[in-house]
């Protein structure tokens, strides 16, 4: 349809509906009906497509402007509702008849066929309706009950004179629409065009009853009658198949005969040996599907095909009825899903690869029903076909048909296959590879993982498959295993761990596909990097059938060039020999990789719905992959499910313990004590006060004022600290189990006792031998668990929660009173804040970072008519009560990856903000982006991007990467590297755009740096990422601005938060941990592990003090006193961890020579004999001392 005349020449039916799979029976019945009803015109316009494609909405106007009848349906998504919705007002009194079925209220309201109108108040036959219909909560039943009620009330209605009639033709309407074939479409457009056409010559045609057809059924293309039947005996089947998959299908798409996509599948699949059984039922709902065709053992896997969650659909979802029914079937359960906001071809070139709906629907629902390997399995054409393989697919003839992705179809076959036949091998046979990590390299840090004691977790899990018929030579003790990872052959190599294999350079030419794009990046194979020249090592040792391997690194730490760039690297030549040397040499049958985190899962590609030219994915391709994670991280986790496959298995973090106080703090809390039991007159004050100022001196605290003293003492009293690490099959301690709980003790008696029960038991090793055998790990929201009990039992498929309800209304009225905290503490009103937004604390706390960020601007969140979250509002001034404050959101690339909703939500907040008619006395957003716009010559739009992150595909700011390093110079490189890396704008699209002049120019006017702390068993100084984002924008902030800017940490760790300044927090941490004996001595009995813990906190606080300047002399004074300058611990560090000891001392004489601290002479001289002596003893010299 072209052209916007006044009239356009013929009778035009249009049906706009959420996709396309109407397209071919509206196409095919339209030449049929075209002799009977010459100029009749029938186009379907699918809303998914608007976004994407403009032209296609602009198509849709046109067509919704000159449509004589207009059917809308499925259109429930804000956008699509708010691009059209207007048009279809317009026309709604000029056009024969307008029918809203299965769609928002809005769409719906606006139906008027012949006497029947929707807006008008509620007549006779809309109130028997509504009486019939029931609650319209939907529920797990909703769909069952809807088709009943469907198929019921025309029969019923007919006998009802006058407008009933009319709403008994809307019901037809939606019975024909439903039953979506040739026929019905045909009969539906007879019945509307005869019943409701103001053309005499088309008026009083008849039309059939719609055509009833199976709600429950099986689908095969090369079976008679639209490839349906209900008769498992009719499928053909492939002779002797190794194993039996399970299709879930959509109905609506077998009834168009739009099955392109699927018959991929099927042929694919039976022509691997795999016998499939393709069922489909009615009603967004599998269970029916499920327990006619999947139960009794007749599939070892269960694929759905339907891109939705397995109740519900895109509406909402059951997950606990969907959790109860994938329980007791005990399956792998994949969710593969066809594109439709998008073409394939679009799909392949984007750099994020699905779109922000898309993920919540096709992937982040089905996560929370236990779903894995999330896989592209088709999608449409547009006319310049996908580019996205070596298919090089082209368009077919029929644009708007469903096509197979044959690349992608190929993956997602192997990847079921291979957990079909894991199901059946008997362990005896199977072959399982342990994946340990060593990040940063020449660390110590081989073997070692957030939260997790390694290798005694991994000495109890080797016994285990022991134990359950694995062939498994195990070691005589944890310490044996350790010794032979990383001991073994690795001096006579040179490497950090035992050389298990050498894969030479002629091996790698000939087997490695993507070497081209490796060599383009790190040169001809094989590489410097864990290469002698002729060829990469693979570190790890055999045990039996099981290899414990060890992940290379990303291989560009220490290279400041590559560090500076904004977009990620192929992997090198050792990492992806690594894994094909996993998959082609070891033939692992399914690969552990054990504890968090890996490098895998963070290499360039798309962030969700990855296709064969991104590197997870050509990396550990199709093995199974499970993944052993803390339970209180559901955001990097989702991120491993999404991007490598992984199905995770949570463990439990280490208990948890006051920190109590220890030398010099005891005896100076017992003087505070008694001076504050004395009457204010008593002589002895006088005294006791210089005391306590003495005592104070001695522990580097201002004892001048004795009430904030004391205040400062039990803060570092109470601190909740990790005892230690976790380890895989002990069950804490009667100790541990009771000073956890009583840290617990806002929590209800009943809630207690059942931590109290499940802390006893073990979850994890049962767990981690069911996911090896590729059975059914049930999901649970991650979470702390101090205050999120429903985390145990661990042993489960983490999840994050579901991104259309976040944030919550609890977390918008918390996160108002914390963003007030922040500005408390800042005294002066500040114009402008920067904030670091990161996933996992949003996600455990159900948007409550995302809240205060919305607080500051004065917005709200935005949800339909399904509660689902669609967008932002201003909070009129008069009721904020304050000027608007421009907020500068610096997201992770997790939190980008996890909730892109809530990414777009931000940017339009700040968009309205902006372009809000107010005054800029009072707006600050909208001040700063008219100076912006002014200045730049850019336009409000562009002026007005707040949001901003990595490049699509990209990770971190790698500050933190060159502060590990030490290869850098002035502080202003690190500010260098953060811009390069989080320069990318994201708008209300979602999408990223380089606008490193909008950041440098939004970050001059930052008054204050703010970041909540993610968990209660992190600080600041425990993990790298804290420097990195808050660090590295508080470092660019200052050169932006040519001063500091006060930094600030919101804990709402327990109970009602608080707001610190950096400088606070870093010391709080450093007297509560790092100086503690309690928590040092809880990372020592872990031996190398806990020496790495110790380096790290170290490290970290060395980043601190580049990025920021607020870290206190005295800190590494005590920390060089505690660990490096006492002998006899020094020598037992050197013992546990050669490497990590060297790094810390190392570490301290940094600090002094880039002047944060300035020990004495003979303090420096003793720091340096020190060094010295740990130098030595790593490199197997003798030291006289001894």
């Amino acid at each position: 349809m072209r052209g916007d005349g006044d009239h356009i020449p013929g009778y035009r039916v249009v049906i706009v509906t959420l996709d396309s799979h109407a397209a071919g029976p509206a196409a095919r019945v339209s030449e049929r009906l075209s002799g009977e009803f010459p100029g009749l015109s029938v186009s379907v316009h699918a809303s998914a497509e608007w976004a994407e494609n403009p032209a296609a909405l602009e198509e849709a106007r046109l067509a919704v402007r000159h449509g004589d009848i207009i059917v809308a349906n499925l259109l429930f998504i804000e956008e699509h509702i708010t691009a059209i919705l207007p048009d279809l007002q317009a026309r709604r009194d000029a056009c024969d008849a307008m029918i809203g079925v299965i769609s928002a209220k809005e769409v719906v309201s606006l139906t008027r066929m012949g006497e029947l109108d929707m807006l008008k108040p509620a007549s006779g036959a809309m109130k028997l309706l509504k009486k019939l219909r029931g609650s319209s909560k939907p529920n797990a039943n909703s769909g069952h009950k809807q088709m009943t009620m469907l198929r019921r009330l025309p029969k019923i209605l007919r006998f009802i004179p006058g407008k009933a009639q009319d709403l008994r033709a809307w019901f037809l309407t939606m019975q024909y629409w439903l039953g979506g074939s040739d026929d019905n479409v045909e009969q539906m457009i007879r019945f509307l065009v005869g019943r409701y056409s103001s053309q005499s010559d088309l008026h009083g045609a008849e039309a059939e009853a719609p055509i009833d057809y199976p709600e429950l059924g099986l689908y095969h293309p090369d079976l008679p009658h639209n490839g349906i039947t209900t008769d498992l005996a009719d499928l053909p089947q492939p002779e002797n198949p190794i194993a039996t998959v399970g299709l879930l299908m959509m109905r609506s798409y077998i009834l168009a005969s739009d099955t392109a996509h699927y018959d991929g599948v099927i042929r694919q699949m039976q022509a691997a040996g795999l016998a499939v059984v393709p069922a489909f039922a009615g009603g967004l709902d599998g269970r029916p599907a499920i327990s006619e065709y999947f139960t009794n053992d007749r599939v070892d896997a269960m694929v759905s095909l339907t891109g939705f969650s397995l109740i519900g659909g895109p509406a909402y979802n059951d997950s606990a009825a969907a959790v109860e029914v994938l329980r007791d079937l005990d399956l792998p359960y994949i969710a593969a899903h066809p594109i439709e906001f998008q073409t394939l071809g679009q799909w392949a070139a984007s750099g994020g690869g699905l779109g922000p709906v898309e993920t919540t629907m096709l992937v982040a629902l089905p996560e929370i029903d236990g779903a894995t390997n999330p896989t592209v399995f088709g999608g449409r054409h547009g006319a310049e076909g996908c580019q996205g393989c070596s298919h090089m697919c082209q368009a077919s003839a029929c644009q708007k048909a469903m096509a197979p992705c044959h690349e992608r179809i190929a993956s997602l076959v192997e990847k079921t296959a291979r957990l079909a036949v894991l199901r059946r091998k008997a362990n005896r046979d199977k072959r399982i590879s342990v994946v340990l990590f060593g990040f940063p390299p020449n660390a110590g840090a081989v073997g070692t993982a957030a939260y997790l004691s390694v290798f005694e977790s991994l000495y109890n899990t080797l016994s285990t498959l022991k134990s359950e018929g694995y062939q498994v030579d195990l070691p005589a003790s944890v310490d044996d295993l350790r010794a032979a990872v990383l001991k073994g052959n690795a001096a006579q190599y040179g490497q950090e761990a035992n050389v298990a294999d050498i894969v030479d350079a002629d091996t790698i030419l000939r087997n490695t596909p993507p070497l081209a794009a490796i060599e383009a990046a790190w040169g001809p194979a094989p590489g410097k990097v864990q290469s002698n020249g002729r060829g990469v090592f693979i570190l790890g040792a055999h045990f039996g059938n099981v290899f414990v391997g060890v992940q290379p690194t990303f291989g560009y730490e220490g290279d400041p060039m590559r560090l500076l760039f904004e977009t990620g690297f192929a992997p090198t030549h050792a990492f992806a020999q690594f894994y094909l040397w996993l998959r082609n040499t070891f033939k692992a049958d399914a690969i552990l990789h054990f504890g968090m985190h890996g490098a895998l899962e963070f290499m360039p590609g798309k962030q969700a719905g990855l296709g064969a030219r991104d590197w997870p994915d050509r990396l550990i391709g199709e093995v199974p992959n499970i993944y052993l994670y803390a339970s209180n991280n559901p955001s990097e986790a989702t991120l491993a499910k999404r991007r490598s496959n992984a199905v995770t298995v949570t463990h439990l973090t280490p208990p948890l313990a006051a920190s109590g106080l220890y030398k010099g703090l005891s005896e100076l809390k017992d003087s505070l004590s008694r001076y504050r039991s004395l009457a204010p007159d008593a002589h002895e004050r006088a005294d006791l006060a210089a005391l306590i100022a003495m005592q104070a001196e001695a522990v580097d605290l201002d004892g001048s004022d004795p009430d904030h003293l004391w205040l400062t003492l039990l803060e570092t009293e109470t601190a909740l600290i990790p005892d230690g690490l976790h380890v895989m099959g002990r069950p804490m301690g009667d100790a541990e189990r009771a000073e956890h709980l009583r840290v617990m003790a806002e929590t209800d008696p009943e809630t207690l006792a059942r931590v109290d029960h499940l802390l006893q038991e073990d979850h994890e090793l049962p767990a981690l031998m069911r996911a090896l055998s590729a059975r059914y790990i049930a999901p649970v929201a991650g979470g702390d668990l101090i205050r999120s009990p429903d985390v145990l039992p661990t042993g489960r498929n983490i999840h994050a929660f579901d991104p259309f309800r976040m944030p919550t209304a609890f977390a918008m009225q918390d996160g108002a009173k914390q963003a007030q905290r922040l500005l408390d503490a800042a005294g002066d009103l500040p114009r402008s804040v920067a904030i670091v937004l990161w996933g996992s604390d949003n996600i455990k706390s159900d948007g409550g970072p995302i809240a205060q960020a919305m607080a500051l601007m004065g917005a709200v969140p935005r949800f339909d008519g399904y509660g689902r979250l669609c967008g932002a509002d201003l909070i009129p001034l008069a009721e904020l009560g304050r000027p608007r404050i421009d907020v500068v959101m610096t997201l992770s690339g997790i939190f980008r990856d996890l909730l892109p909703l809530q990414t777009r939500m931000l940017a339009e907040a700040a968009y309205k903000a902006a372009t809000a008619d107010e005054p800029c006395a009072e707006n600050f957003i909208r001040a700063h982006a008219l100076d912006y716009a002014q200045k730049m010559g850019c336009d409000i739009e562009d002026a007005a991007l707040r949001v901003f992150s990595n490049a699509e595909g990209a990770y971190g700011s790698n500050v933190n990467a060159l502060v590990d390093s030490g290869a850098w110079g002035e502080e202003d490189e690190l500010a260098d590297a953060y811009e390069a890396r989080k320069s990318f704008a994201y708008g209300r699209d979602g999408k990223a755009k380089k606008n490193a002049s909008l950041l440098q120019a939004a970050l001059g006017d930052v008054d204050l740096a703010y970041q909540n702390l993610e968990s209660v068993e992190l600080g600041v100084t425990t993990v790298d990422h804290y420097f990195d984002t808050l660090g590295g924008i508080s470092r660019a902030v200052k050169r932006a601005k040519g001063s500091d800017a006060p930094v600030f940490i919101g804990d709402q760790t327990r109970g009602a938060g608080i707001v610190r300044s950096l400088q606070d927090q870093v010391a709080l941490e450093t007297r509560s941990r790092s100086l503690n004996p309690k928590w040092f001595e809880g990372m020592l009995k872990h031996g190398h592990e806990g020496v790495r813990q110790i380096e790290a906190q170290v490290t970290n606080t060395l980043g601190w003090s580049a990025t920021t300047g607020q870290v206190e002399p005295w800190v590494y004074q005590r920390l060089s006193e505690t660990f490096v300058l006492d002998e006899e611990m020094r020598r037992r560090l050197s013992a546990l961890n050669p490497q990590a000891s060297v790094r810390m001392a190392n570490r301290l004489l940094e600090a002094f020579e880039r002047n944060y601290w300035q020990p004495d002479d003979e303090t420096l001289a003793a720091l340096q004999a020190s060094a010295d002596e740990l130098e030595d003893r790593l490199e197997g010299l003798d030291v006289a001392a001894e």
